[in-house]
Order: structure tokens, then sequence, then C-alpha cells
């Protein structure tokens, strides 16, 4: 049985709890936008981090046959957050300092 993309967005979580990501979050965005339904949020703690929770979402995106639609870095020093767009799931990897500028969970 195919899992929904409610599933997805947990599994990614958990694996981002996991690998010691900080003030992990799961929203559901689909009523706010035409192109995804699901944000989960990272908070990162270096560069190493960001490579090591970075390594385990591909992995699963392996195991689960899914496909990565686009990565970004969506700051000009690049550590400071990054994403990867599943489609209907999009894991936003990000720094505190740049995670309370944008605030994304407002």
């Amino acid at each position: 049985m195919e899992k929904t993309n409610e599933q997805k967005a947990l599994e990614i979580a958990q694996l981002m709890e996991d690998g010691k990501g900080q003030d992990v979050a799961v929203l559901d965005v689909s009523g706010l936008n035409s192109w995804t339904d699901y944000f989960v949020i990272v908070t990162i703690t270096s560069s190493a981090h960001w490579q090591g929770l970075y390594r385990t979402v591909k992995e699963y995106i392996a195991e689960n046959e899914l496909s990565i639609h686009q990565t970004s870095r969506k700051t000009p020093q690049g550590d400071d957050w990054n994403l990867i767009d599943l489609g209907p799931v999009v894991v936003h990897l990000m720094s505190a300092d740049a995670r309370n500028f944008y605030e994304l969970e407002k």
C-alpha cells in the first residue's frame, strides 16, 4: 500500500529527529498553495550536520522509490537554508538564524 503524503512527511520528520535535527516541525500547507502539501522544517547546527541530514533524506528517497524534484540553497552563504523538494513534501534544513528570520511557521 502506498504511503500518504502525510506519512512521508512524518517519517522524514522522525528521521530528522533521529539525526539530532532541532525543533523539527511538520506543517500541512496544502490549503495555502498548489505546489506542495507538507513542509518539514528542521534547525541544523553546522554544515556537517546539514550534510548528514541531507544524506539521510536521500537514503529515505531511495528506499521509498521517490524522487527529488529540486534542491536549492536559499541564502548566499548556502549553509543557512537548504531545501529538498520531493513534490508533495518539501524539507527545509535551516540554521537557527535563518529560521528566526524567515519564520516559515507563521
